[in-house]
């Protein structure tokens, strides 16, 4: 077996991929190009090579200026279970790839953001990194032009690798002083504050009122369909589709708005000489601009160019504003996720909102962030969550609240009883496991030859467990997972419905669809919400939720994206070529949704782009209706109306959606 620490090179190439020789910015690096998606490289170990290593780690540095997403795999042998690392890389920054091989038991779903290491994401197989023999780097996703990137080799090592701190950056500063990328020129870049200023100030002098379709009421619904009223939203199925109806009991689909909030957060640490500009202790003019949050380092460019126009003290009046002018403009009737609320922030403007995990659960975690549901305690926690409610309940334009924002453990395929007996080593759902699998199977002896193991029922009540799973197991595991998940949701719809009766639960804001094992989880909710990364909403998979869970279903967030407006990568939804081709997708996948009878809803994300250098997690997309100096993407602000003006014709079959859509390609972001 190798001593620690030890290198490990590439000893295959994939697909198209060609090694460049010459001097790269990173020290003991090689220069490698990618024409293809899947094109990279296979690295081996010995089996039993990495039982004793602690953390894998190589520094990158991706060239170009575009984002590029990137797959690391381990593998048990050549055909065993296969763990997934999938992240981004920032063009012109070099990285540091730094992998604790803890995870891969997939306890947690996420890697914390570091420095041009974006969204590092586990996923795929848990695997024993002693068994672990097969290695691949393989590029997951790119732009049109060749995934260009130099590396050094993988390094195993038993000690934590340094977090790189001063990342070397060969054309300089990546962002602006106004928060633009300085790598690129394109159409449409703001050139000087003041140019940012004179922007802001004459749309806050040019901000519409709402002027609706003449047979749209004053919140957005539809005149022309009447059903009873109850002075709250609610679902109702007319015989030939799903809506919701508004509390005066109109017809209602809601085409929402998400991330109505003055605010676009740059995570700058370990990035520091990357900025043009930041406010310095000294700055007392932007401070508030500074900030932090999870450890992390953030300036706000939005809110300093809002500051800069309209001083430290008026911004955010004449901000709210300018915002609801462009919810006006583009036509959406419903302000979503991730947004400015409380009741009367926006009065009159039907609003969603997302309960927040509590900071301090008394239930430990048995799984990612999946609670100890069948602690006793878990009811006092799921009281607390529901708590939040109280200060909404009376608010009748209040559409619904998300019970969460897209939980960890629903991101694997791996079912949480599996996850939970690889991380948890005692815990009141183990036991409760134990009472299903005695009562499925009787005795210990039966459960082995079931399970195709040795294993006794105080295996699983409690321990380390290390052992491969069968698929028997794995689907007793995911059995049991569906009623753990059922009763998880029930105590939660139950609290929440015991403080607020009246308002929709639109249940949790899952990323696209579940994993199969969550098909069959009743949670209790009013709609099935979901986020959708694909050009057109599929009538299938809305028919299969229907005729599955009986719900109709709300689109809580879909994108469109390009590269040619200076962020590096286009968004987690369809990408097009350029921004004149962003409304035209956006029209077409509208009116699909609005003509889908168990559509009620889409909400857009975003109101603005997200940072160039990325957010907290890493998000430095393409998809708002404005960047964050306030220049609006004039077409989509175009289609989104002319698709809401023709809402109700469309839910009604009275207008056809148009056929008309723009060329997609791949995503460059996940």
């Amino acid at each position: 077996m190798a001593s620690l620490p030890f290198t490990i090179k590439p000893v295959e190439l994939l697909g198209g991929i060609n090694p460049e020789s010459g001097a790269t910015p990173v020290f003991e690096a090689t220069w490698y190009a990618a024409g293809a998606v899947n094109d990279g490289l296979e690295f081996h170990v010995a089996p039993g090579a990495l039982g004793e290593a602690a953390w894998l780690t190589a520094d990158m540095l991706l060239d170009g200026d575009e984002s590029a997403v990137f797959l690391l795999e381990l593998q048990e042998g050549q055909d065993g279970p296969c763990f997934q690392l999938k992240f981004a890389l920032l063009p012109q920054a070099s990285a540091r790839l730094r992998l604790p091989l803890a995870v891969l038991s997939l306890g947690q779903a996420r890697l914390p953001r570091e420095g041009a290491w974006l969204k590092p994401a586990v996923n795929g197989d848990a695997v024993r990194p002693g068994a672990v023999s097969r290695l691949r780097l393989l590029v997951a996703s790119r732009g049109e032009q060749p995934t260009r990137w130099c590396m050094t080799p993988l390094v195993a090592s038993a000690v934590e690798p340094l977090v790189l701190d001063q990342p070397v950056l060969p054309r300089g500063a990546l962002l602006d002083p106004l928060g633009q990328t300085a790598l690129r020129t394109w159409s449409g870049k703001s050139q000087q504050q003041a140019e940012v200023s004179q922007r802001l100030r004459g749309q806050l002098s040019s901000a519409p009122t709402q002027a609706w379709p003449r047979d749209f009421t004053e919140q957005g619904a539809w005149r022309r369909g009447g059903f009873e009223a109850s002075g709250w939203f609610r679902t109702h199925h007319d015989g030939q589709r799903w809506w919701l109806v508004a509390p005066d009991g109109h017809a209602f689909w809601s085409a929402g708005l998400n991330g109505l909030r003055a605010s676009v957060e740059t995570c700058i640490s370990h990035m520091q000489g990357a900025l043009d500009w930041a406010p310095d202790n000294a700055d007392f003019e932007f401070a508030a601009v500074r900030r932090q949050r999870e450890d992390q380092e953030l300036v706000d460019f939005l809110q300093a160019n809002l500051m800069r126009a309209f001083g430290p003290n008026t911004w955010h009046r004449h901000w709210t504003t300018i915002a609801l002018s462009w919810l006006h403009r583009a036509g959406f009737n419903t302000i979503g996720h991730d947004s400015e609320g409380g009741p009367g922030r926006f009065p009159g403007i039907p609003w969603t909102r997302t309960l927040q995990p509590l900071a301090w659960p008394r239930a430990a975690f048995i799984w990612r962030d999946l609670p100890d549901v069948f602690d006793p305690q878990f009811v006092e926690d799921a009281r607390l969550l529901a708590s939040q409610l109280l200060a909404s309940r009376e608010d009748s334009s209040l559409l619904g609240y998300f019970l969460m924002d897209t939980p960890a453990w629903s991101l694997s395929a791996e079912p949480p009883a599996a996850g939970m007996l690889y991380n948890t080593e005692t815990c009141h759902s183990r036991r409760a496991l134990l009472d299903f699998l005695r009562e499925r199977y009787g005795d210990e002896s039966t459960l082995g030859q079931a399970w195709r193991m040795t294993v006794s029922f105080d295996n699983i009540r409690a321990g380390r467990w290390s052992a491969a799973l069968s698929a028997t197991a794995r689907r007793d595991l995911a059995d049991f997972s569906v009623l753990l998940l059922s009763h998880y949701f029930n105590i939660l719809t139950t609290s929440c419905r015991s403080i607020d009766p009246h308002h929709l639960n639109l249940g949790p804001r899952w990323q696209g669809l579940p994993p199969d094992w969550c098909r069959q989880v009743r949670h209790g909710s009013d709609v099935f919400s979901m986020s959708c990364d694909s050009a057109q909403i599929s009538s299938l998979d809305v028919e299969r939720f229907q005729a599955e869970q009986g719900l109709p279903v709300l689109i809580s967030a879909w994108s469109v994206g390009a590269l040619d407006a200076g962020l590096p990568a286009s968004g987690p939804g369809p990408r097009v070529a350029q921004q004149d081709a962003r409304g035209p997708a956006l029209r077409a996948c509208l009116e699909n949704a609005a003509a889908l009878p168990g559509c009620v809803g889409l909400h857009y994300d975003a109101l603005y782009d997200r940072s160039a250098l990325g957010d907290l997690q890493g998000e430095a997309w393409n998809s708002g209706l404005l960047d964050i100096c306030h220049l609006p993407c004039e077409t989509l602000v175009a289609a989104a109306r002319q698709a809401l003006d023709n809402l109700y014709a469309l839910a009604s079959g009275e207008v056809l959606p148009t056929r008309d859509s723009p060329q997609i390609f791949a995503s460059l972001a996940y």
